[in-house]
């Protein structure tokens, strides 16, 4: 008998937990409204809780970039509807993390989901049901024509994971960069989902070298930005990513690096979701000695 009254315990606890789990997450995400930034033209950027997502609204119907997290989907569709459509017709993963797929169980009913290979691979070894799983995948790039322009997505190999891409929107001047861009703070590097510092660097090079001076850039997290903000972005993490290793290379231990600090120039940098400790712990870890 006790060992039975044990078992109901334990079976009434666990399942108290996950109703206060549910709670909990429901909660996280009641406050949060989703914000339409107007980007040019037809293209817009919908802000929220996770990734920011691209919008491209014409004759064509709605096409999305990323989708945040599950619980956002209706608010995420009602700020599609004023755009034109709640039901996009494509919908294009930078990556896979939940903060960009979360909802791809949601939409992917009634939009064809397009990403790299490596993000349906992923998410089929993550488990997520058939619905969130992408149905177009591509090795290096592919064009989708649609609202009167080319977007086209182009793999980032190495860089924030493996599995991510930019978009370029040729007609509208606008790229979306997905994680390769965390606008004012230091970025998230997957170094346990094939990331690199090196890898990062190198795709944030040739971004730049693909886009104009008034190229509107949308980041994965953050304002919308431009080139040089960019170009800002991609010499702060070169010079400490440098810092780091010419210190590493003097047998400074990890420790004796996030406890020297970079300097008060990068102050603002570390106030995001990584900070300062987090990205010197990463830049070090990335680069062998």
């Amino acid at each position: 008998m006790k060992i039975q009254f044990l078992i109901k315990m334990v079976t009434v606890m666990a399942g108290a937990s996950l109703a206060f789990a549910a709670v909990a997450q429901a909660d996280r995400f009641a406050s949060v409204t989703i914000e339409t930034v107007p980007v040019t033209g037809g293209i817009s950027m919908l802000v929220g809780s996770g990734g920011n997502i691209g919008v491209s609204a014409g004759a064509d119907g709605i096409l999305i970039i990323d989708d945040q997290y599950a619980p956002l989907a209706a608010k995420i569709k009602a700020a599609l509807a004023a755009l034109g459509s709640d039901a996009p017709k494509f919908l294009l993963n930078t990556h896979f993390h939940g903060d960009h797929t979360g909802g791809n169980a949601e939409f992917g009913a009634g939009s064809i989901i397009v990403a790299h290979e490596n993000v349906r691979g992923r998410l089929v070894t993550g488990n997520s049901p058939v619905l969130a799983l992408p149905v177009v995948t591509f090795d290096d790039d592919v064009t989708l024509h649609f609202n009167g322009e080319d977007i086209t997505l182009i793999h980032m190999p190495a860089g924030h994971t493996d599995t991510d891409s930019v978009v370029l929107f040729e007609g509208s001047n606008v790229i979306h960069m997905g994680d390769h861009f965390f606008n004012g703070g230091f970025p998230f590097v997957d170094l346990a989902s094939g990331g690199t510092v090196q890898g990062y660097l190198s795709n944030l090079e040739k971004a730049l070298s693909w886009i104009a001076e008034d190229t509107a850039v949308i980041p994965g997290h953050g304002p919308l930005g431009t080139k040089a903000d960019l170009l800002n972005f991609y010499s702060v993490i070169r010079d400490t990513s440098t810092e780091i290793r010419v210190k590493k290379s003097q047998r400074m231990s990890k420790e004796e690096i996030v406890a020297a600090g970079l300097g008060e120039q990068y102050q603002s940098w570390g106030q995001g979701f990584i900070n300062e400790g987090r990205w010197i712990e990463t830049v070090f870890d990335s680069y062998p000695r």
